[in-house]
């Protein structure tokens, strides 16, 4: 068994940001769980295991499962999403592959039941009561308040972005064959892959309603980067086997095998997987930082300007004078990742940024702008406020028309962010930020390390720098006061 426990601008803001965001549905009582802060979440999502606890012995290393006998607990984990749900969301004009996939396991093969276009709820319980067809919903936090309020947080939490998808089966059913998970795919991708129950790296299950029987196996690729079914008769007996009742939880690993079932004879199974990771691995960072490291070193060093030899692109095989003379520029390039503290990020915080939930808001929302409308002058004193919704990095100039390229600070936050779109990869979506000189670092930093500063003692030249940059961005700094 598993662990097993009991009970982009030029320093201005381009577009308005709303004073208030709009009136969510009540969550029905208070939250079981701690949703004061993100770390206070997570703790109340795995106790009673310690967090210490959970990341020594258990992340990316093999399954916890925590059954809870918690009738308080159980009653809030219903209320996250249930099968009566399913009316009232398909009347909001839902789609099939985009929303909503159907499918049955048949034979240890998945069989793919989905419709044309818009998905109708009487067809929908008719392939769930007379199929026995299990139904995925993609995305629920979209149209979920309290799932909203949990994933936010969590994205804040791990500093990655966090998806889910529900699963409802009927009773003696299974939905889909054994297999493991890899990543989230988002882009152009997304819609053809999502029929093949993609999940993003790392996996909690909460059971909502019902039942589910669960079978895991041992990887047969560690830390898997693909997704892949298995035949039973390759992955051997389980390694665990147990039924998760609701307000009980489980966790395993990338790339852990698994397949589950309703049992007869009980109702039907709810479960929601909520998942992070997804491409955030060290392979990854290296990726987006190499780039950054590269184009510092190039300004400094005439032989990383130099010209490659000649032909070498028409080469089939690459050289031992090219292999030779890149295995140089490596070793270069460590010395000098040795000395920085400025790591060049081109993608990994700007997509985070770009594709996480806004924050999430209670009765009428939070302002933001300024108390009482007022800027803040040399005498206020300023904070950083939504400070789990804003990244700082630093990078080349991404201004085409500048070809000095020269490095820029860039401030990227999620304050205008779409719920609507979250993890619908083939969704448009921009990012929202701003961007200021190199100069302006210090003063930054000094704004981000703060709980409160002066603007008169920014490390800022001139007064006018300070208060350009502290009125630049009025919905991400709030005013003290003069």
């Amino acid at each position: 068994m598993p662990k097993k426990v009991k009970p982009a601008g030029d320093g201005k803001e381009e577009g308005p940001v709303p004073c208030k965001q709009v009136k969510v549905e009540a969550a029905g009582g208070p939250s079981p769980l701690n949703l004061d802060s993100p770390s206070g979440l997570f703790e109340s999502l795995i106790s009673p295991i310690k967090t210490e606890t959970f990341f020594k012995e258990f992340w990316e290393q093999k399954p916890l499962l925590i059954q809870r006998d918690d009738p308080v607990l159980a009653t809030y984990y219903r209320s996250l999403f249930r099968l009566s749900d399913l009316k009232s969301l398909c009347s909001r004009g839902m789609y099939y592959g985009r929303d909503v996939n159907v499918c049955r396991c048949v034979n240890g093969k998945k069989k793919v039941l989905n419709k044309d276009g818009k998905v109708h709820f009487l067809q929908l319980r008719k392939d769930f009561d007379q199929k026995r067809a299990t139904i995925q919903f993609h995305q629920p936090q979209r149209f979920k308040d309290e799932l909203w309020r949990i994933q936010e947080k969590l994205e804040c939490y791990f500093g990655s972005l966090v998806g889910s998808n529900v699963y409802i089966t009927p009773a003696g059913s299974q939905g889909l064959p054994p297999h493991y998970d890899d990543v989230e795919v988002r882009g152009e991708e997304t819609a053809r892959l999502r029929e093949d129950e993609l999940l993003p790296a790392r996996v909690f299950i909460l059971q909502l309603e019902g039942e589910k029987h669960w079978r895991l196996y041992h990887p047969t690729v560690p830390l898997a980067r693909e997704y892949s079914l298995e035949a039973e008769d390759r992955i051997g007996r389980p390694a665990h086997e147990f039924t998760l009742k609701p307000g009980d939880l489980l966790y395993f690993p990338r790339g852990t095998i698994h397949q589950a079932d309703t049992p007869s004879g009980l109702a039907h199974s709810t479960h929601v997987t909520i998942s992070t990771y997804q491409n955030s691995s060290w392979g990854d960072f290296l990726l987006d930082t190499i780039s950054g490291l590269v184009f510092d070193t190039a300004k400094a060093d005439v032989e990383l300007r130099a010209g490659i030899p000649r032909q070498l692109l028409l080469q089939v095989e690459t050289t031992a004078v090219a292999t030779r003379k890149l295995s140089g520029f490596l070793r270069m390039l460590a010395d000098r990742l040795e000395g920085t503290k400025e790591l060049l990020s081109a993608d990994m915080k700007k997509d985070f940024a770009m594709n996480r939930l806004p924050p999430y808001y209670l009765g009428d929302g939070v302002e933001l702008s300024t108390p009482g409308g007022q800027l803040p002058g040399l005498d206020s004193t300023v904070r950083l406020q939504f400070r789990d919704h804003v990244v700082l990095t630093v990078g080349p100039d991404q201004d085409p028309s500048d070809e000095t390229r020269e490095k820029m600070v860039y401030i990227y936050h999620s304050l205008k962010n779409r719920r609507e779109t979250h993890m619908m990869g083939n969704e448009e979506t921009e990012s929202h930020g701003l961007r200021f000189p190199l100069s302006h670092i210090d003063a930054l930093k000094q704004i981000w390390n703060s709980s409160a500063i002066s603007v008169k003692d920014l490390k800022l030249t001139t007064d006018e720098e300070k208060q350009s940059l502290v009125t630049s961005w009025p919905y991400v700094l709030t005013n003290r006061g003069t």
